[in-house]
């Protein structure tokens, strides 16, 4: 399982929630980056998810393939991220 997703519902994130998320971070990484602050994940998960999400786009397509979202938004993503 991707580490970020394993992270999150380690956290009793709802899968729906997660889709949600992935969908947000494909489109908008930096309003994604905002939204998992608010899912209540404690500070000392909460900063290691962050800099897995930021350093490692290769996991957020990874993640997007498992959930079986759209990956041409990935890419468009990546390029905001280094923008």
């Amino acid at each position: 399982m991707n580490p970020i997703i394993q992270l999150l519902k380690e956290q009793n994130i709802s899968d729906e929630k997660i889709g949600e998320l992935f969908q947000e971070l494909t489109q908008n990484p930096l309003a994604a980056m905002a939204t998992i602050q608010t899912l209540g994940i404690p500070p000392e998960k909460l900063q290691p998810l962050i800099m897995l999400v930021m350093s490692q786009p290769n996991l957020i397509k990874e993640a997007v393939e498992e959930l079986g979202l759209d990956f041409s938004k990935v890419e468009e993503a990546k390029a905001k991220l280094k923008s």
